[in-house]
């Protein structure tokens, strides 16, 4: 009898002592932040009927102790571990557990992340598998809720093929054993509710990938990022501030567009070059728009990027605009300025591709989980960045949720959707052998067409005044078509085909203009096959291209010249209009990043000649509807003569029904021709309203007639014409009186 109470007492011995030995080794691996399911381990976990057992690990702690009916009982340190446990009664701690924790040099109060419910939303975590989660930037990221009854801060992220993943950040001494996060392995996600709020601290996840390597990763959803050349993600708030979308998007309402980088739009001399914050931007920025008369200021990139020299064309943090000018409030109460100013707000938006930075989307839990795992399909050779894998559906929610994102918390009207083209073609700067076929053995890539009409339906569904427009540079048939009609189903396509064309004609010396008429008017040859935006944009004026002015030909007076009868050309031709800023008064210096616009230009008449021309064009743009209500028909348009390549003359008829009508008459030459016979609609009378030649553009002033009168001689097709004076290098408006 005695012998077999020994040997129970030394089985029960032997059992203490293993799983002391596993807790041992539960706590060591703790220690490594390699645990694979640490939700599984610390916490409370019922052991039989009566007993629970309380768990928590706490690097650097003395004494921890549960809180429990305004008691502390005291937990068992596992040797020098920071494990601690306690085994208590199934209902002597109610959950979730309060811990009293001793640190010797303080003592503080904390909730056990162990004992909360899971904060993850399985319908949403559905719809993001599926590929169809439109507002994912609510659910993942770090958000400051109230859970169980307690204020603190989620985190949300995906990374499926991870062993384990940790939040680190200044709130816990970027310690990766303190927050390891709960799995779901249904959805791939990680999550962890920490009962503090933490809003403006700084946090990364720490993942050990599959292959037990360590790696540290910003937050794909982070609302705010720390200013390069620093890393980490930063817990913020959606704004609440934001205007409401204006009613200005529309095919057949005057958009004029303002393109801004705002690192260079105007720099802070006073304090060494710096950059103006978003208050400053607003202060100085929406009066010059006001005073220039543009409908619309575009932004370049602001989501969040780490290379000043990309522009924002890599960004990565796309939910977080960008902390050079201040923080996501200032950004939001920025655009609200814009935004009750009346000038409506679009920004550059860039799915096409993403920066290999190692806090980024690459390689984000050790495995090709944003971007295509296939070179041919995932890599992208003009910008050496990953091209996302459009045919992943977590892929599709994330791009989807971030363009609804910008869209519905900021009140921003539009996206314009940077290097479309590249999105939409697998061998789009690729040689023979270096891209892989769709399933039908064709160059289309197939996934990122049905992402973009996805998100195209998605916001024109939730917001139908918004806009989004294509930087597509190819024929591709139906990009501003309808999705229901398979089209792409943008709102707008920048016309590449006019801005090459034109710019090619206008740099050549008028004597040779003549022979490359056809230059200036193939453009309406499809002018109304899509909705389009005539653009005159960064890319023209950077990488040697030279400024506007410079590129025009001639002695500095005929550059001015050109270039007034250029825009009088542009602003007249269908299309919506998009100025890159310092072309509104001729900047000679190429676009710099790094520098601000030569902003003394502007003392100078000449300089200030285009910034009034510039000023008139808006003014009378949306003055007279012939200009743009039908913009995309060609009932809009008529030639009066586009023929007329020997004298370099382009005139034509801008219509908006039957009693709205505007002529254009454009000599790019630099002859005075007098009496020049015209054939008009009826009227009695026509008068000038624009002569880019005037003195108060810097013009010569040739003497030009005003007022019109119709002579009742047929010409071009007209019953009616006119005689008049073409100043030199002069764009004529005629309207009738």
């Amino acid at each position: 009898m005695l012998g077999e109470i020994m040997s129970v007492a030394n089985l029960v011995s032997l059992s203490q002592l293993n799983e002391e030995q596993q807790s041992l080794e539960k706590a060591h691996s703790l220690q490594r932040a390699d645990f694979i399911n640490a939700f599984s381990f610390l916490g409370k976990h019922v052991i039989n009927q009566e007993l629970s057992i309380v768990r928590c690990f706490i690097p650097g702690a003395k004494k921890v102790s549960v809180c429990a009916n305004k008691q502390l009982l005291k937990m068992e340190q596992l040797q020098q571990t920071g494990l601690f446990q306690l085994v208590v009664s199934n209902n002597k701690v109610p959950e979730p557990i309060q811990l009293d924790i001793d640190f010797g040099d303080c003592q503080v109060q904390r909730f056990l992340p162990y004992s909360f419910a899971s904060t993850l939303d399985d319908d949403a975590m559905y719809l993001f598998n599926q590929g169809t989660l439109a507002h994912g930037y609510r659910h993942f990221g770090a958000h400051v809720i109230t859970h169980q009854g307690i204020k603190g801060t989620r985190f949300t992220v995906w990374a499926p093929n991870a062993k384990s993943v940790s939040v680190i950040g200044d709130f816990n001494h970027w310690d990766a054993s303190c927050y390891p996060m709960r799995f779901h392995p249904a959805s791939g996600v990680w999550e962890i509710f920490i009962a503090e709020d933490l809003s403006g601290k700084h946090y990364k996840y720490s993942l050990l990938t599959e292959h037990n390597q360590r790696i540290e990763k910003a937050d794909p959803f982070a609302m705010q990022m720390q200013l390069p050349p620093h890393t980490a993600s930063q817990v913020a708030s959606l704004p609440q501030n934001h205007q409401p979308i204006a009613l200005i998007n529309q095919f057949n309402q005057a958009i004029s567009i303002y393109e801004v980088h705002l690192g260079s739009w105007r720099r802070n001399v006073e304090q060494g070059n710096g950059y103006l914050n978003y208050t400053e931007l607003a202060e100085q920025l929406i009066p010059y728009v006001l005073d220039l008369g543009f409908t619309h200021i575009q932004l370049m990139p602001i989501s969040e990027f780490p290379f000043d020299g990309s522009w924002g064309y890599q960004p990565v943090g796309l939910f977080a605009p960008t902390s050079r000018f201040g923080d996501i409030n200032a950004f939001s109460e920025f655009i609200g300025k814009i935004k009750a100013a009346g000038i409506g707000v679009l920004i550059d938006w860039v799915p096409g591709h993403f920066p290999n930075d190692p806090h980024g989307l690459a390689m984000f839990d050790g495995t090709h989980l944003y971007e295509h795992a296939d070179k041919r399909q995932g890599y992208h050779p003009d910008w050496n960045t990953h091209i996302y894998n459009y045919d992943r559906a977590e892929v599709r929610s994330f791009l989807l949720s971030n363009a609804t994102y910008w869209l519905n918390e900021f009140g921003i009207d539009g996206l314009r959707v940077d290097a479309v083209a590249s999105m939409l073609y697998l061998d789009y700067s690729r040689k023979e052998g270096e891209w892989v076929p769709n399933c039908f053995g064709g160059r289309e890539n197939l996934g990122a067409i049905s992402l973009l009409q996805q998100i195209n339906a998605t916001v024109y569904g939730e917001n139908p005044n918004i806009v989004t427009i294509a930087e597509e540079s190819t024929a591709w048939p139906g990009v501003t078509k309808p999705t229901d009609q398979s089209g792409l189903g943008f709102g707008f396509k920048w016309n590449m085909g006019w801005m090459n064309d034109s710019l090619e004609y206008i740099k050549k010396d008028p004597l040779y203009r003549r022979h490359h008429h056809n230059e200036m008017t193939f453009s309406l040859v499809y002018a109304f096959s899509e909705n389009y935006i005539l653009p005159l944009s960064h890319d023209e004026v950077v990488h040697g291209k030279g400024s506007l002015i410079n590129k025009m030909p001639g002695d500095d007076w005929q550059k001015f010249a050109n270039l007034r009868a250029f825009y009088g050309f542009m602003w007249a031709h269908p299309g919506k209009k998009l100025l890159f800023m310092g072309g509104e008064f001729a900047q000679y210096h190429e676009w710099d990043h790094d520098f601000s616009l030569d902003w003394h230009l502007l003392d100078e008449a000449k300089h200030q000649g285009v910034y009034t021309l510039i000023k008139s064009l808006n003014s009378l743009y949306k003055a007279y509807p012939a200009f743009y209500e039908m913009d995309n028909s060609g009932e809009g348009f008529r030639w009066i003569d586009g023929g007329n390549a020997e004298q370099s003359v382009f005139s034509f008829v801008r219509q908006s029904g039957e009693q709205s009508k505007v002529i254009a008459i454009c000599n790019f030459t630099p002859e005075v021709r007098t009496q020049f016979k015209l054939g008009v609609p009826n009227a009695k009378r026509y008068k000038l309203v624009l002569n880019t030649d005037d003195i108060q553009f810097g013009g010569s002033g040739v003497p030009v007639e005003t007022d019109i009168a119709v002579l009742n001689e047929a010409n071009h097709g007209f019953e009616n014409s006119i005689s008049l004076t073409l100043a030199p290098l002069a764009t004529y408006y005629l309207v009738e009186k």
